[in-house]
């Protein structure tokens, strides 16, 4: 698990003011925290937890432009810039490396699917292909033609999670940044409806603004002040093995089981799409709009009544005097589906030759923040100046997150935008956050 950072001394005071207070010490508020800081602006960083203690240590390790939706591409793209500066001023090795990333095609939907988005990203100009058979058959050292192709972007990388954004929160530190495990936001502070301040589990902090990048636990926080955020929560399990061969440097996606090769020496197994939802209260306020992915992943999507309906995400109001759901569940680390990933694990040997004696040797899982759309919901709400998220990152925010970290920190300072990030704010689900009637992804 990630370490914790130097914050998490004993005694240290929480600072009276700071220009932004970031909320969530995930990868994109850690991202968007060294920025800031890197920009000499004044910024306090509030994890209810440790550091990437949930989703952002979670996560397969993908550092991808690949497969991307159109709308998050230009961000990935400079996230992918910002990945290789923030590697040459760490003073630490978080398994970053450039192997590219390979989507196999076993069926003529596969291939179709793959083709599908390479036109679509042409306008990127990025080095993404499509590989024959036989090149397919040459990175996995099969002689079969088991896959009529894959989709190959060379410059995609990966990283160890559990490793990186810890280092960046240390990095952050170093340029000022102030970053608090086990401080707990339990809401914001406004004056003249504009924010003035956020109210922790230990005291106010005075700002003028604030960044929320609570992960999963941003709906329930939007809730509580008045606003209406489409985001539910989703299981998803994820192994690693024991060491074996490495026949090359790519990361792997199959419908069946996707590989990442790890720092150790073995790889990083699970099933794209595979996950479990619980239902809580917010499904029914929010069916409607979630109704195109259910369709659409129906078979991949465990549907679950039971505890979760009562507990911390079902939770819909408190006071600024009261303990939050934050502070009730400091880590979230919900049992991994051992059923799906031993599947996921023959299905992962029948494909990948090199994982024939590979077994393995630890299982987690993690809670993902989903949007309908499937995309982050990123910038200021305007029902609250000084206000602004970066969440819903939908399974795939850790490559993107350096990239929103920028963006979010060249938005608060009034920069001119890098890019034409429109279709990502949270506006798109209606006024005042609410959902709009009928809309699909």
């Amino acid at each position: 698990m990630p370490s914790s950072t130097a914050a998490n001394a004993p005694g240290r005071a929480l600072p009276a003011s700071a220009d932004v207070v970031v909320i969530g010490g995930g990868v994109a508020g850690v991202s968007t925290a060294y920025y800031l800081a890197r920009a000499g602006v004044s910024v306090v960083l509030c994890e209810k937890g440790r550091i990437a203690g949930e989703q952002s240590s979670r996560n397969w390790g993908w550092v991808r432009k690949q497969g991307r939706d159109v709308r998050e591409l230009p961000l990935m793209i400079e996230s992918m810039r910002c990945w290789h500066q923030i590697v040459a001023d760490l003073d630490e090795d978080i398994g970053f490396a450039v192997g590219g990333v390979t989507y196999l095609a076993e069926t003529a939907k596969d291939l179709a699917r793959h083709e599908a988005w390479l036109e679509s990203a042409r306008p990127f100009q990025l080095d993404s292909r499509m590989l024959s058979p036989a090149e397919v058959d040459a990175m996995l050292g099969r002689t079969d033609r088991r896959f009529l192709g894959a989709l190959h972007t060379p410059s995609d990388a990966r990283a160890e999670p559990a490793k990186a954004v810890p280092a960046i929160a240390r990095a952050a530190e170093k340029l000022g940044a102030v970053v608090l495990e086990r401080t707990a936001v339990r809401t914001v502070d406004r004056e003249g409806g504009r924010i003035a301040g956020v109210v922790t589990e230990h005291g106010r902090i005075a700002c003028r603004s604030v960044v929320l990048a609570g992960g999963v636990w941003s709906r329930p926080f939007l809730e509580n002040i008045g606003l209406s955020l489409p985001q539910l929560a989703v299981k998803s399990s994820v192994q690693r093995t024991t060491p074996a061969p490495r026949l090359s440097e790519s990361t792997f996606g199959g419908v069946s089981a996707s590989i990442r090769p790890r720092q150790d020496g073995g790889y990083t197994i699970a099933r794209s799409g595979a996950s479990r939802f619980d239902v809580i209260p917010a499904a029914f306020t929010h069916f409607r709009a979630f109704t195109p992915v259910l369709r659409r992943e129906w078979r991949n999507i465990k549907l679950r009544f039971g505890r979760p309906f009562f507990d911390a995400l079902g939770q819909r109001s408190w006071r600024e005097d009261q303990m939050s759901p934050f502070e009730a569940t400091r880590t979230w680390d919900p049992e991994p589906d051992h059923a799906l990933l031993d599947d996921v694990m023959r299905a992962a040997r029948s494909l990948y030759p090199q994982l024939a004696d590979a077994r393995p040797v630890e299982r987690w899982a993690g809670m993902i923040d989903v949007t309908p759309d499937e995309v982050p919901a990123f910038g200021p709400v305007d029902a609250i100046p000084g206000l602004f998220i970066a969440t819903g990152l939908s399974g795939h925010g850790f490559g993107i997150g350096p990239g929103l970290g920028k963006a979010m920190a060249g938005m608060i300072r009034g920069e001119p935008a890098m890019m034409d990030l429109s279709s990502l704010r949270f506006s798109r689900f209606g006024e005042p956050g609410g959902v709009v009637a009928g809309e699909e992804a």
